[in-house]
């Protein structure tokens, strides 16, 4: 691999840790923070909700923040409104603040994300296409889910261990304070590679220009649209499924104060995050066409949540999380390396946002109505529904199967095509 592209890569791998880590911090007792504050369950998750609507309303905004004023900006601005958030958070929690005020800041966590979401990877993506990458993009992207896995494995258990030996808000003081090193992080060694960000035009005019790349690059191209139609269902489950695992594993386990054991959760999801990024680069070479690898992993899924509800003990809860996690770290470099085989450079943000989009409109729905199943009918019901699902989107699999993309079959490392030059090339009528 060229110095450059390894310089690239390596910033890549950099960032994921820090941003990984500040995030992971408060991801294994969030929950319990915020049931914690006096919210039901049915607000808690509604809570979560807010994040999913800040992600679909700021969305398309900061995807013209990322195309006219630059992909790094979009990154430094993002970690600075998480940074922003989380102390707002804390704020709250001091105060019992009622749930509108909850509502209101977990949008504004949305909003920080969204200045990530695209911008990140298209960053990545062009840069590496710049320097002359050489590779699959599943061994990068495979690194950067072990680099992410190892810094949630830290950040999570530490999160868990740190809110039982001290309260549940001084993990967020620490994620806090890990935003603003990787501020400082992003501002020293980031730079827009590959991509030269259009300042001259208009808000209107770009929106429109956000918009308009959405559709050519998404939704008409055929592929790409099934499977950003799936990502309602696959991402608001994902949200709701890890997030209820907290007390769930708290009430299979009978200590309602082992936050050590929530954190345990997300130790289990990272450490499954760093196996699925070493292994990707094996398990691709067990199928000839990503869509099948998507697909199995898709119906696995759909057993494993079925089965957290119907088998309700604590180890057996253990193992079923630890197979879940697995197949959805070994799947999601295997899709991020089909859409970006796809899209077109300057569209690429566009689509990765929008695909964004679509799954935080699906969380916006899924999170608040499985929290309703949880308080009528208990957390073993709200996974066997949301096994039900999750089922949704194995059609849309199917569909971008059938496409037969050109991203969609494995090529030997080394040997992936490049992704498609602009203009996107017309596609088949809808």
């Amino acid at each position: 691999m060229p110095g450059a592209a390894r310089t690239v890569e390596r910033t890549y791998l950099a960032l994921t840790l820090l941003t990984t880590l500040a995030a992971s911090f408060i991801w294994g007792v969030n929950t319990l923070f915020l049931l914690d504050a006096g919210l039901s369950n049915t607000e808690a998750f509604a809570a979560n909700a807010f994040f999913a609507v800040g992600q679909v309303i700021f969305e398309v905004p900061t995807g013209v923040v990322a195309d006219t004023r630059g992909r790094r900006f979009s990154f430094i601005l993002g970690a600075a409104t998480l940074l922003a958030s989380t102390v707002l958070y804390l704020l709250m929690w001091q105060i019992e603040a009622p749930f509108i005020g909850w509502a209101a800041a977990s949008a504004l966590l949305g909003l920080g994300f969204t200045f990530f979401s695209g911008a990140t990877e298209a960053w990545l993506v062009d840069a590496l296409t710049e320097t002359s990458f050489v590779g699959d993009l599943e061994s990068v992207f495979g690194r950067a889910q072990v680099v992410g896995g190892g810094a949630m494995l830290v950040g999570s258990v530490a999160g868990g261990f740190v809110a039982q030996l001290t309260s549940l808000g001084v993990p967020y003081i620490i994620r806090a304070a890990l935003l603003g090193l990787t501020v400082l992080i992003a501002l020293r060694f980031m730079r827009d590679i590959g991509f030269t960000p259009d300042r001259t035009a208009s808000p209107g005019a770009a929106v429109r220009t956000v918009l308009s790349g959405a559709v050519e690059g998404g939704l008409r191209n055929r592929p790409v649209r099934w499977l950003m139609l799936a990502a309602p269902f696959t991402t608001g489950v994902g949200f709701y499924a890890f997030y209820a695992l907290q007390p769930y594993l708290l009430e299979l386990y009978g200590d309602p104060t082992a936050y050590g054991i929530a954190g345990l959760a997300a130790a289990i999801l990272a450490a499954a995050q760093m196996l699925g990024g070493i292994s990707v680069a094996y398990v691709r070479r067990l199928f000839r066409r990503r869509t099948d690898a998507m697909l199995v992993s898709a119906v696995l899924s759909v057993v494993a949540l079925v089965a957290l509800g119907v088998m309700p003990t604590f180890i057996v809860a253990l193992g079923l999380l630890i197979a879940w996690a697995l197949v959805t770290a070994l799947e999601d470099p295997i899709r991020r390396a089909f859409l970006n085989g796809l899209i077109p450079s300057q569209q690429r943000a566009t689509v990765l946002s929008f695909d964004s989009l679509l799954g935080s409109a699906g969380g916006v729905v899924v999170q608040p109505a499985l929290g309703r199943v949880a308080d009528l009918n208990g957390y073993a019901a709200s996974y066997v529904v949301a096994g039900g699902i999750q089922a949704l989107a194995i059609p849309f699999v199917l569909l971008a199967r059938r496409e037969r993309a050109s991203a969609d079959p494995i090529t030997a490392a080394g040997a992936e095509p490049a992704p498609p030059e602009d203009p996107l090339p017309p596609t088949e009528p809808a």
